[in-house]
C-alpha cells in the first residue's frame, strides 16, 4: 500500500507534491484520523529521488499544520459564547469551563507548544485555545514552532529511512494509538465525574 503511495507521489509534478503535503498537514487538526504524519513521511522519502527539498517540505508542512490549528482556534472562539458558555452542552458545566479557563491561562501556550507531540489531542487543544481566547498571534507562533519541531523529526526520518516506510508507519500508528487511548480515558473520566456529580446533586434536592 505505502509503496503504491510513494510511486504515485513520485509520478506527480513537484508542485502537486507540495500541495498534497500542505493539504494533509492542514487537515490533521480538523479531521484527526487523517494519516497526515504518514503522508509527510512518504513525501519526505522522495527527497533523495526527486527534486523536492528538505527545507521546503519542512516549511510547507509546518505552516499547513499551524494554519489548520488556527482554523480550529477560530471555531472554538466562535462557539465559545454561543454554545459552551450558554450551557447548551450539558456535559460541560460552567464550573468545569471556569476551571479549564484557569488551566489554559496558566499552561495554555506550553500546551500549544507540546500539541504536535500529543496525538489524539491536537484538535481538542486547538479548539479550546480558541474557547479560552488565548492571544491569536502567540497561539499561531507556538503552534508553528510545535509543528516545526515535530515535522523536523518525521521529515528527517522519512528522508533517512525511506526504504523502511512500513516500519516508520508502524511506530507512528503505535504512538498515535497510545495518544488516542490516553485522550479517551481523560474524556471518560470527565464524563463519569459529571454524571456522578449530577446524580449526587439530584439526591440532595
Amino acid at each position: 500500500m505505502l509503496e503504491n503511495i510513494v510511486a504515485y507521489l513520485s509520478s506527480l509534478d513537484i508542485t502537486w507534491i507540495y500541495v498534497i503535503l500542505f493539504f494533509f498537514s492542514f487537515i490533521e487538526n480538523i479531521f484527526p484520523p487523517s494519516p497526515s504524519d504518514v503522508v509527510v513521511v512518504v513525501g519526505a522519502s522522495l527527497i533523495a529521488s526527486t527534486s523536492i527539498g528538505f527545507l521546503p517540505v519542512l516549511l510547507i508542512t509546518s505552516i499547513g499544520s499551524a494554519l489548520g490549528f488556527i482554523l480550529m482556534y477560530y471555531v472554538g472562539l466562535l462557539l465559545s459564547e454561543k454554545v459552551l458558555r450558554t450551557n447548551k452542552l450539558k456535559f460541560i458545566s460552567p464550573d468545569a469551563l471556569s476551571k479549564t479557563d484557569e488551566w489554559f491561562s496558566k499552561y495554555g501556550y506550553k500546551i500549544i507548544l507540546a500539541n504536535r507531540f500529543l496525538p489524539g489531542t491536537r484538535s481538542v487543544i486547538s479548539f479550546f485555545s480558541g474557547v479560552h481566547e488565548l492571544n491569536v498571534g502567540k497561539t499561531f507562533l507556538f503552534a508553528l514552532i510545535s509543528a516545526f519541531l515535530w515535522n523536523t523529526i518525521i521529515v528527517y526520518l522519512g528522508m533517512a529511512l525511506g526504504n523502511n516506510i512500513e516500519l516508520i508507519d508502524y511506530y507512528l500508528k503505535t504512538y498515535s494509538n497510545i495518544g488516542f487511548g490516553i485522550t479517551a480515558l481523560i474524556i471518560i473520566y470527565f464524563i463519569v465525574k459529571y454524571l456522578i456529580k449530577k446524580k449526587s446533586g439530584s439526591k440532595n434536592e
